[in-house]
Order: structure tokens, then C-alpha cells, then sequence
């Protein structure tokens, strides 16, 4: 088993914690990590763009000359691609980007970058994270002390306080652990977890 400090608000050692090996200590499998963030991307896609193709452009009804005899080349419409103000040829439509992956490749995913962070020490747990206001000042103060600067901050319960005194520090982001994902851990530095968050994780993945 892995074992990680457990830090204050401070920033002081106060003990170690043994981390579940079926999720801190799992076989890093990086096909479905990117197959994860690749999803997570894809699925946030609005899918939305559109073009006219020819048969939707206004206009063009009427053949623009005979097709013999004026030395032109033939043409059926002036809405026609080649001409200016004509339609898209294959042009784009509205659609759905996102697709599915199993419940085990994700959860395999998030236990691979989860264990590679453990491995990077980049994974820092605090016994808590208590705020008696919304103080972006004060929860940078904690982040100092912790030595983090880019970090994804995973909490195991809807504390307002901490959430509202992050939101305003432009590279950290908070979660809880029901929220938790591939792309995020990857994008983050550092993850910084509290202690009652690491257990519901190893409840809930392990």
C-alpha cells in the first residue's frame, strides 16, 4: 500500500494515511485515459455549426441560360457552388459528437490518473478544510503553505465557504468527490484532497 502525508491548513505534517491499492495503486492504462479525455471533450461539443447547402440557398429556381449556343459554359443554377452566393458543397449540419464508454473503462481511466499522481507525489491530502467565511485571501494563504499553485481541490461535502473563497483563484478548481474526473486530474498540477474525501473515493471506486 502507498502511504501520503496528511497536512493541516498550515501546511504541517500531522500524520500518514494508507491509500487503498485497488485505487492508488492501480495499472496505469493510458489508452483509456485518453480514450477519457478525448469523450469528456467530445461530449461538451454543442454541435451546432450549419451551412447551406445548395437545395437551401434562396433563390436559383430558374436555369440562367439555355444550354447551347450562348459560348458559357452549362449551368443548371445559380445557387450552385461554384457560383458566388451559392450553397456549401457537403456542407456542415447540426450533430451529436459525444459517445459512450463502458462503466468499467472509466472507472479504470480514474483509477490510472489518480495512481499516477500518487506516483508523482502530486497528491496532497489535508486532514480538513474549514473556513469561518468566504475569504479568497485565506484559502490562497492554505495553498501557500501546501506549496500548491495549479491544483484541483476535491472536497467531500458542499462547503460554500470553500468552494465561494476558491472560485476566484483562477488556476484552482474544487469538486466533489461525485464529480471528480479524468480530464480535470490531468489538467491540474497538483490534487489536493481532504481526508474524509479520500475514504469516499475508496468506498465508491475501490
Amino acid at each position: 500500500m502507498a502511504s501520503v502525508a496528511i497536512y493541516n491548513m498550515e501546511g504541517n505534517e500531522v500524520g500518514s494515511l494508507e491509500l487503498n491499492d485497488a485505487v492508488f495503486g492501480a495499472k496505469i492504462n493510458e489508452h483509456l485515459v485518453h480514450m477519457a479525455v478525448v469523450q469528456q471533450l467530445a461530449n461538451n461539443r454543442q454541435g451546432t455549426q450549419k451551412a447551406k447547402t445548395r437545395s437551401e440557398v434562396r433563390g436559383g429556381g430558374r436555369k440562367p441560360w439555355r444550354q447551347k449556343g450562348t459560348g458559357h459554359a452549362r449551368q443548371g443554377s445559380i445557387r450552385a457552388p461554384q457560383w458566388k452566393g451559392g450553397g456549401v458543397v457537403f456542407a456542415p449540419v447540426p450533430r451529436d459528437y459525444s459517445f459512450k464508454m463502458n462503466k468499467k473503462e472509466k472507472r479504470a481511466a480514474l483509477k490510472s490518473v489518480l495512481t499516477s499522481k500518487v506516483n508523482e507525489s502530486k497528491f496532497i491530502v489535508v486532514d480538513e478544510l474549514k473556513l469561518d467565511e468566504i475569504k479568497t485571501k485565506r484559502f490562497q494563504e492554505v495553498l501557500n503553505n501546501l506549496k500548491v499553485n495549479k491544483a484541483l481541490v476535491v472536497l467531500n461535502d458542499n462547503d460554500k465557504n470553500v468552494i465561494l473563497s476558491a472560485r476566484n483563484i483562477p488556476a484552482v478548481k474544487t469538486a466533489l468527490t461525485n464529480t471528480i474526473n479524468v480530464y480535470d486530474i490531468l489538467k491540474y498540477d497538483t490534487v489536493v484532497v481532504t481526508k474524509d474525501a479520500v475514504a469516499t473515493i475508496e468506498e465508491v471506486y475501490a
